[in-house]
């Protein structure tokens, strides 16, 4: 992916991805019955990232326990949201493209085939946690 290409769509998702969070924060009552998790409305079954949200929540609420029981990807979520804008906004002011290559190198690290099973199987273990938690 170009480099232009990968930081319009950063920029697309990190905006649409605050805008959501700030949408759910300034929400008083939480309809549990709505969810915008395609998989769980179809299958009625949670899918794994479902709560992640409600992780990330937790976390700006400096609930650190219940967020990892709700989620462990809303860390993932959490730091991507804090270090994503930062480190695209430097390249973007400084006209370098560090992300752009670091982007590449995590892309190569996925081709790593223990690496690649590992992280499926955590996400794995991970949905099943969802279904038993029935999120």
């Amino acid at each position: 992916m170009s480099r232009n290409k990968l930081y319009l769509v950063l920029i697309l998702l990190i905006t649409a991805g605050y805008c959501w969070l700030g949408w759910s924060l300034t929400q008083t009552t939480h309809n549990i019955n709505f969810t915008p998790c395609p998989i769980k409305n179809i299958t009625g079954i949670a899918c794994p990232s479902c709560g992640s949200t409600r992780s990330v929540s937790q976390i700006i609420q400096g609930n650190f326990a219940d967020a990892f029981m709700l989620n462990p990807f809303g860390y993932i979520i959490a730091l991507a949201m804090l270090i994503g804008p930062i480190w695209l906004l430097f390249d973007l002011i400084s006209k370098k493209d560090t992300l752009h290559r670091g982007y590449h190198k995590f892309e190569q690290t996925l081709k790593i085939k223990w690496i690649a099973i590992v992280l499926i199987l955590l996400t794995l273990a991970n949905w099943a946690w969802n279904i038993y938690k029935e999120l």
